[in-house]
């Protein structure tokens, strides 16, 4: 899942970049609001993490433009503001959730997670296709009653797959969701990390359907 992060304050920015990538997000980062809509408008995000008060636009305006040219992707708010009607007019300008500063991370993160997990395939924190699952929460992959070890990049990949089941995504897609804007992208990176996860979760079950297809000239699919 990949989160763009806009806010001016280059410390707690980071602090929440570094926290999510923790979490296995892949995450991009702008410190002002004209560089945080020339990312959110160009690139493809599962979320955005937006501070109200930015220089050049702020993140009431960036919101609205959002929604006016069609783009619905979710948007936390993040504001030092406490009042309701600031609160009310963030909500009403289009934003999805709303944070005040201070916040504790667990909190952000619990906000991110429900809102990562908002419609496109399930709520369910579990994803789930044949025998095979994944836990958001608990980053636990098994198929059926055999646990399978990820790395980070792995799991982002899978996570992926798994929500967009049934549908073919392209390499494009792919990249833009699961690697950050300023990553290292080789011309194979895509090929090598679903090999890898092949060798992991299809090549080891012998006499089970393989569970990630090629589509050839087209990208891949699970489900």
């Amino acid at each position: 899942m990949r989160i763009l992060i806009v806010e001016d304050e280059h410390r707690i920015a980071n602090s929440i970049k570094k926290g999510l990538e923790q979490e296995h997000f892949a995450v991009d980062v702008a410190y002002s609001g004209s560089d945080g809509w020339d990312l959110a408008e160009g690139e493809e995000y599962d979320l955005i993490i937006l501070d109200l008060m930015l220089p050049g636009m702020d993140g009431l305006e960036i919101c609205r433009k959002l929604r006016r040219a069609g783009i619905n992707t979710p948007v936390l708010m993040l504001t030092a503001k406490g009042q309701v009607q600031d609160r009310v007019t963030g909500l009403d300008t289009g934003a999805d959730d709303y944070v005040t500063k201070p916040f504790a991370f667990e909190e952000l993160l619990a906000r991110v997670r429900a809102l990562t997990r908002r419609p496109k395939v399930t709520l369910d924190p579990v994803l789930t296709t044949d025998d095979l699952s994944l836990d958001t929460k608990s980053y636990e992959v098994k198929r059926g009653i055999h646990l399978i070890k990820l790395t980070a990049k792995e799991f982002s990949l899978l996570e992926y797959l798994l929500r967009n089941s049934g549908n073919i995504l392209t390499k494009e897609q792919i990249i833009s969701h699961v690697w950050n804007y300023d990553a290292d992208i080789l011309p194979n990176t895509v090929e090598v990390n679903i090999r890898n996860l092949r060798n992991k979760i299809d090549r080891p079950f012998k006499g089970k359907k393989a569970l990630i297809a090629t589509v050839r000239g087209f990208g891949y699919k699970v489900g």
